[in-house]
């Protein structure tokens, strides 16, 4: 009778150890190995290291226009000392231009412009034309504010990182969270990109040169970068979430045990 009781409280233990390893592991599990793409061609890399981020619904834009014609100084609402030069400069605030779902800014002088399926280098160009019209020599500077991925899991400060140049590789997305944990799973860093209902899901091996060679580390903006952990951390984790049902199983073993122990000497 004894003995079934203990193989009982035994078998209670390993079903809730296993829910929660289950429960820990959850992230991606109905991902099918053909979903993963692992390499890539070189037309698609060199394609992917070109890549410029288009002006989208959402953005934030900062926008910059100088007017170097002292002459049109009354048009613009600020007046700045450049290296002895007179120079004009409206700059639409720090926190930039929301595009709405119009795609279009609202900007001092120049008016309503669609900037949306630009990049930023285009959109100085529209933006510049449009300023020809009313400034002699106008300079104007776009820069996309809000350009950012995600990197979670397995890393030591899991967030969002900054995007500064258009693209960012793999590498300096996990420095900037300050690389791995040791219970990284390094043959398995996940890279989701595009429709989250219809994503593509990369798999990068940082442990093999080779899978290295034939996969992109290049990252892009909205990507997310899932880590995930071994196999042994949802079990220890299991096991500590389990460390008080263990010790009273213990408490409650204890006093059945002392009387075998008893029995026994006698």
């Amino acid at each position: 009778m004894k003995n079934l009781y203990v193989t009982g409280l035994l078998a209670i233990v390993l079903l809730f150890s296993a829910c929660s390893t289950k429960d820990y592991n959850r992230f991606g599990k109905n991902i099918k190995e053909e979903m993963i793409v692992k390499k890539v061609s070189n037309e698609q890399y060199e394609k992917e290291a070109l890549f410029e981020w288009k002006i989208a619904k959402g953005d934030r834009i900062q926008i910059t226009a100088f007017n170097q014609s002292s002459a049109d100084s009354g048009q613009l609402n600020q007046l700045l000392s450049s290296g002895g030069q007179r120079v004009n400069t409206i700059r639409v605030g720090d926190e930039g231009v929301l595009i709405g779902a119009s795609g279009k800014v609202h900007l001092p002088l120049v008016g309503i412009v669609k900037i949306s399926g630009l990049t930023e280098a285009q959109a100085a160009q529209a933006l510049m034309k449009e300023y020809k019209k009313y400034l002699r020599n106008p300079y104007v500077a776009v820069k996309i504010l809000n350009q950012r991925l995600f990197v979670l899991g397995e890393v030591r400060n899991p967030g969002v990182t900054l995007v500064t140049n258009g693209t960012m590789s793999l590498y300096e997305a996990l420095a900037s969270r300050g690389d791995l944990t040791v219970d990284a799973k390094r043959t398995s860093i996940k890279i989701i990109r595009g429709n989250l209902r219809n994503p593509e899901v990369r798999e990068v091996d940082l442990t093999d040169f080779n899978s290295i060679r034939f996969s992109s580390l290049i990252l892009q903006p909205n990507d997310i970068v899932y880590v995930t952990a071994r196999n042994s951390k949802g079990s220890n984790i299991a096991f500590q979430e389990e460390m008080p049902f263990l010790q009273l199983i213990s408490a409650i073993l204890n006093p059945f045990t002392q009387m075998t122990v008893i029995r026994n000497g006698i």
